[in-house]
C-alpha cells in the first residue's frame, strides 16, 4: 500500500522559515514524480513544487526559487521529498500536500496523495 507522510508543518509568523518533508513508502519501481500542492481557504488546490526521479524540478513560481523562498529537493534513496520555505508570508498559509505522480511510460499512469500538513503563518 503507498503512503505518503507529510511532516514539518506549524504555525510561524511573517518573514519565518518552515521545512517540509514527504516520506514515500513504498520504493516504486516505476520512475515518479513527487510534488507539493497547496490549498488554501476558498481556493483551488494549487502546484507548487515537483521533483522528477532525474531531478528535473519544476516550481509553480521560479520567482520564489531565484529569491531563495522556496526550494525542493529530493533524496531518491531515502525516497523524501523536502520544501524548504523562507521568509513566508501569510498568503503561504494552506494545507500543504504531497503527490506522487507515475510517469513511467511503461507503468499505469497513477497519483496517490498524502493527508496534509498546515502551515499557517501569521502577520
Amino acid at each position: 500500500q503507498v503512503q505518503l507522510k507529510e511532516s514539518g508543518g506549524g504555525s510561524v509568523q511573517a518573514g519565518g522559515s518552515l521545512r517540509l518533508s514527504c516520506a514515500v513508502s513504498p520504493h516504486f519501481s516505476c520512475k515518479i514524480q513527487i510534488a507539493w500542492f497547496r490549498q488554501s481557504p476558498e481556493k483551488e488546490r494549487e502546484f507548487i513544487a515537483s521533483v522528477d526521479g532525474d531531478g528535473t524540478t519544476d516550481y509553480r513560481d521560479y520567482k520564489d526559487f531565484m529569491e531563495g523562498r522556496f526550494t525542493a529537493s529530493r533524496d531518491n534513496a531515502k525516497n523524501t521529498l523536502t520544501l524548504q520555505m523562507n521568509n513566508l508570508s501569510p498568503e503561504d498559509s494552506g494545507m500543504y500536500y504531497c503527490r506522487v505522480l507515475v510517469t513511467d511510460p511503461y507503468c499505469p499512469s497513477l497519483e496517490y496523495w498524502g493527508e496534509g500538513t498546515l502551515v499557517t503563518i501569521s502577520s
